[in-house]
């Protein structure tokens, strides 16, 4: 058995946090070192030995060796690369505000396990916002960058926090961010956190808060998963199978062409001259995706719309009638003709 891991090894995502802010943020610049001396930079392990630096303390290092901009420099740059496309001074800036990703991904590192992750995300938002920042609106570029930056760690949050997405709508991304925060918050006041409550707290739907606290607590399954003892039956393989069974597909089929034969038949019945605005109903108003309507029928015989309908109403009675007689055990006819 391996003996454990001394305590002084073992970090919470609070001690890692703040060690990291103290690191890197509040330290001044690490002196300029080779490529090669800074991978092999190691610090002391608590057994006495060396131990090489993980990616995100190489990824924390190697950032620190970008100088910060001041206010003038970052606006000199800004206009290089507004005014003329330089890709060096967008490269300047973007260097000079990777810290603050880093920063700004701190603050969300109790939803993902690996920082880096968030980093990463950040990073992409930090390039969006230099290339969409307009230096003569009189804002400073990491004002407008923090925006970009937490839009596109949000959303890497909201896309990979379970398999199924959650929070598409704009009230499903409120409630997944403050849900558990307003929970909280209740309950240190000394009230029970109930959906009635939390709704109003959050200005959305009761029902909403319920669906939001089942998928955030339901736990996810994969249906490769075994649900025997020796393996062989898989969860899918038990799932139902919501499709109608075979013979009601069969029986419904059958059962729509004879319908359709019916309706055929009776068309034939209004072959005789006297009935051609019923037959021009027929093929043009009522079996048709895209029906005439009632004005455009009157038109056409120099009749009224009211007239047209008169006409319409006669023949779907005539066409229930009609269909009852010939099939004597059909008595719901209005699923054919929802008149």
């Amino acid at each position: 058995m391996k003996p454990p891991l001394p305590t002084t090894m073992v970090e919470d995502k609070e001690n890692f946090k703040a060690k990291a802010e103290d690191v890197f943020l509040e330290s001044p610049e690490a002196s300029e070192l080779e490529d090669e001396d800074r991978q092999t930079l190691a610090p002391l392990s608590p057994m006495g030995g060396l131990e090489r630096l993980t990616p995100l303390q190489s990824y924390l290092a190697e950032v620190r060796r970008y100088p910060l901009l001041s206010p003038d420099e970052e606006h000199e740059f800004a206009l290089r690369y507004h005014d003329q496309a330089d890709r060096q001074a967008a490269e300047r800036l973007v260097t000079a505000n990777l810290r603050l990703v880093v920063k700004i991904a701190l603050e969300y590192h109790r939803s993902w396990m690996d920082l880096l992750d968030l980093v990463q995300e950040g990073n992409v938002g930090l390039m969006q916002a230099v290339k969409r920042y307009d230096p003569y609106r009189g804002i400073r570029l990491t004002t407008y960058a923090a925006f970009w930056i937490r839009a596109y760690i949000l959303k890497f949050l909201m896309d990979n926090w379970r398999l199924v997405k959650i929070g598409t709508t704009q009230a499903q991304r409120k409630l997944f961010f403050n849900l558990k925060k307003e929970k909280e918050r209740l309950e240190s006041s000394g009230f029970v956190p109930g959906p009635k409550l939390l709704a109003q707290a959050l200005d959305v739907k009761e029902s909403e808060i319920q669906e939001m606290d089942q998928r955030l607590s339901g736990r996810e399954e994969s249906l490769a998963a075994p649900v025997t003892e020796d393996g062989k039956q898989s969860r899918q393989d038990v799932l139902r199978d919501e499709r109608p069974a075979v013979d009601e597909v069969l029986a419904e089929e059958q059962f729509r062409e004879l319908i359709q034969a019916k309706l055929q038949a009776f068309r034939q019945t209004l072959e005789d001259p006297k009935n051609k605005k019923e037959a021009y109903l027929f093929d043009k108003r009522l079996l048709v995706e895209k029906p005439l309507t009632l004005q455009q029928v009157g038109k056409r015989f120099n009749i009224s719309r009211e007239r047209a309908r008169q006409i319409e109403a006669r023949l779907i009675k005539k066409i229930k009638a009609f269909l009852q007689a010939e099939i004597p055990d059909f008595k719901d006819s209005d699923f054919v003709l929802k008149k």
